[in-house]
């Protein structure tokens, strides 16, 4: 059993308020999370992408985030980390994306992203938060995107980070990327630690040293809250079955930016571009560089974008309302 106060490798800096690691009842199953920064900042829910877990959002990441002004709370989607395991869905087959790609033949999955959407929209409930900036990252992105989609109250602004709409006729990953993913899912230690490394020198694309010398502690941190093969199927499938939101973006009214690697090997930066074309008012931000990956030489560009774009998004909605009290009048 994993001390829930003790999954963070380093002590939390006295300078950022932090809750350690806590599970609570939300829709229906149990979401593990944590906070940085003070509780009377704004909220800003960070959700990670495909068997990702929370602490991929790096510690620091989160401190810095919470240094300009917010209050940081990132999770373990369903199916990941020490959030609920669900029940379900065979391993994917090369033949069942062929026959979706070709043919147009969904994908069958125990859960969809909106399902997903509405668990951090739950953890919101649990915490007493009416509303909050929603960050995502890649399939984080697909969920918040469906948050400002169908929850469109529950949302101050949106950041989608390498994400897509899952349109079907954008540009999708190649065979070998296919594979990869498809690859039996590693369950011993060094098995996992293997492919962890390999895996984060394919999606950043380049050379990271920074990142490089740090792999071995995340992917420790990582196993050590423990793994689950089926779970990061399930999530896979989760993407598939739940089909394209380029039409139902044009509803969004959340201040939305876009940021996307241009060198994005998972995602390609069609997605990233088409999603903020679909969406009316939103920014894009395409990084020279980035991968599928928020290397640590380009935190403080992105964490600069994420926060400036949030409290853009909160100068505008108190603007409103001061023009709306002076109009009731």
């Amino acid at each position: 059993m994993i001390d829930m106060a003790q999954t963070s490798a380093k002590p939390v800096e006295s300078i950022c308020a932090y809750q350690p690691p806590r599970l609570v009842h939300a829709n229906g199953i149990e979401l593990c999370y944590d906070i940085f920064g003070d509780v009377d900042a704004e909220p800003m829910v960070m959700i990670m992408g495909l068997g990702a877990q929370m602490i991929h959002w790096d510690d620091e990441f989160c401190r810095e985030i919470a240094a300009h002004g917010f209050r940081v709370i990132r999770f373990d989607n369903r199916d990941i980390g020490l959030s609920s395991k669900m029940a379900g869905g065979k391993p994917l087959t090369l033949f069942e994306l062929a026959k979706l790609r070709y043919l147009g033949t969904p994908v069958a999955a125990p859960y969809k992203l909106s399902d997903m959407a509405a668990d951090t929209v739950a953890l919101l409930d649990a915490l007493g938060i009416a509303s909050a900036h929603i960050v995502g990252a890649s399939m984080g992105g697909m969920i918040a995107q469906e948050i400002a989609i169908a929850h469109p109250t529950r949302v101050r602004s949106l950041t989608s980070i390498m994400s897509t709409t899952g349109n079907p006729r954008l540009p999708q990953p190649g065979r070998s990327v296919a594979a990869q993913l498809l690859q039996k899912q590693p369950t011993t230690y060094d098995e996992f630690l293997a492919r962890f490394k390999q895996t984060w020198l394919f999606l950043r694309v380049g050379s990271f040293p920074q990142d490089e010398a740090r792999d071995l502690d995340r992917a420790e941190r990582t196993y050590a809250r423990g793994l689950d093969p089926d779970g990061v199927g399930r999530q896979l499938r989760a993407i598939l079955a739940s089909g394209s939101r380029k039409e139902r973006l044009a509803s969004v009214t959340a201040p939305t930016l876009v940021i996307h690697g241009k060198v994005d090997p998972l995602v390609h930066p069609a997605g990233g571009r088409e999603t903020a074309a679909s969406i009316p008012g939103a920014r894009l931000m395409m990084i020279d560089g980035m991968g599928h990956a928020l290397p640590i030489s380009m935190w403080t560009e992105v964490i600069d974008a994420i926060a400036r774009h949030a409290h853009g998004a909160t100068a505008i909605t108190r603007s409103a309302a001061v023009a709306i009290r002076s109009v009731s009048r």
